[in-house]
């Protein structure tokens, strides 16, 4: 072998180490968040219960084979539309009754899929609890009480609401597509906490809302600053997974192996069952077969619409309002939702490789009003 080819051989090697080893390098060799990337990050835990809730057996035909858009001129297949549209994995669940239930793409009820920022709306209702606990006093102290090295970046006015409601006023690159912006930053990055501490401001808070996964990282720090040596996958076990009798083990990804932080704006992995038990903890105002697992004001403070304060009508508390009904969904980037509509005492879960193209929550409420047999 030549000394030049040696010479590629060696840049080549060396360029391989670079790219895995720092964020550019990850962002160029993954490129765009995946459906597998839970397999990319190290992650921590989380176990099922000994006793595992179940809902109840599949009510077979339910649900039509065939459903008729208002832009369509006929009838088209329930579950071509779903599988030509990416999905895969859908549930139909009403009543505590799964009514209908497909996985696409080589999945199955057994497979993981991560939530994407549906892991946003889990952050809310740890916040939540740790109120209920008594570990934060109030949504409206300033998140400097918590995370005093923010003062220094002028954070004294920005509080917990205001983090709850994307209206802080961060200046946040949510784009993925910028291996130099926040959002790759805090997803392909080896340290959070550095990364948080470099945030800051561009506008006053409470004026306007302007969604940023930052806000929702801060609000982790603001949770394990709290919980003091407790991880913050410990408290969602034992708030959450393990009182919620959760099927399977599942884990939330973090940045790095060596004592790393929970990524709380993204990443928990889990299977599609399992994330619809989040939604019904939250059709029954925050109780679980008697117990109440968080406080039903939570609940209904973080499902609400308001528009006080730059909040904006479609988003409280992390999760999104997609009309003034009382419908309410958790949504991950590439169609990942838990949707709710108490008044049809139904849970819908869409896990997807994209989004394809439907606009999900018009489905999803044309789904809740079809009719009872």
């Amino acid at each position: 072998m030549t000394k030049s080819k040696l010479n590629q051989i060696g840049i080549l090697i060396a360029f391989s180490i670079v790219l895995s080893s720092c964020k550019l390098g990850r962002f160029v060799f993954y490129n765009f968040a995946d459906i597998k990337d839970y397999k990319i990050f190290p992650s921590r835990t989380l176990v099922s219960n000994q006793t595992k809730f179940e809902f109840y057996a599949t009510d077979e035909g339910k649900y039509p084979k065939t459903l008729k858009f208002s832009n369509n001129i006929e009838r088209v297949s329930f579950d071509k539309v779903l599988e030509d549209n990416k999905t895969v994995a859908f549930l139909i669940i009403k009543n505590d009754t799964i009514q209908y239930e497909k996985y696409f793409k080589g999945y199955d009820k057994e497979s993981i899929i991560p939530s994407f920022s549906m892991a946003k709306s889990v952050t809310s209702i740890l916040i939540g609890c740790a109120i209920d606990d008594g570990l934060i006093k109030s949504v409206d102290e300033p998140i400097t009480n918590y995370i005093p090295e923010l003062k220094k970046n002028g954070f004294e006015t920005v509080t917990l609401k205001h983090l709850l409601q994307m209206t802080s006023g961060l200046d946040f690159n949510e784009s993925y597509f910028n291996p130099f912006g926040e959002a790759a930053s805090f997803y392909y990055g080896r340290n959070l906490k550095r990364e948080v501490s470099k945030l800051k401001l561009k506008r006053k808070p409470g004026e306007k809302f302007e969604y940023a996964s930052g806000n929702t990282q801060l609000l982790g720090s603001v949770l394990q600053s709290v919980l003091k040596d407790k991880t913050i996958t410990q408290y969602f076990q034992e708030k959450l997974w393990t009182p919620l009798e959760m099927e399977y083990d599942a884990s939330w990804s973090i940045d790095k192996k060596k004592e790393g932080t929970e990524k709380t704006f993204c990443c928990i992995n889990a299977r599609a069952r399992d994330f619809a038990k989040i939604g019904r903890l939250y059709l029954n105002k925050g109780n679980w077969n008697g117990k109440q697992i968080i406080s039903q004001k939570w609940v209904e403070e973080s499902t609400k619409v308001d528009t006080t304060e730059g909040s904006d009508e479609g988003y409280q508390y992390q999760w999104w309002l997609p009309s003034n009904t009382g419908e309410y969904m958790a949504e991950g980037i590439l169609g990942q939702f838990i949707y709710v509509n108490p008044a049809k005492n139904i849970v819908i879960v869409r896990m997807g490789k994209n989004y394809g193209d439907i606009n999900w929550s018009d489905l999803f409420s044309l789904l809740a009003k079809y009719p009872d047999k």
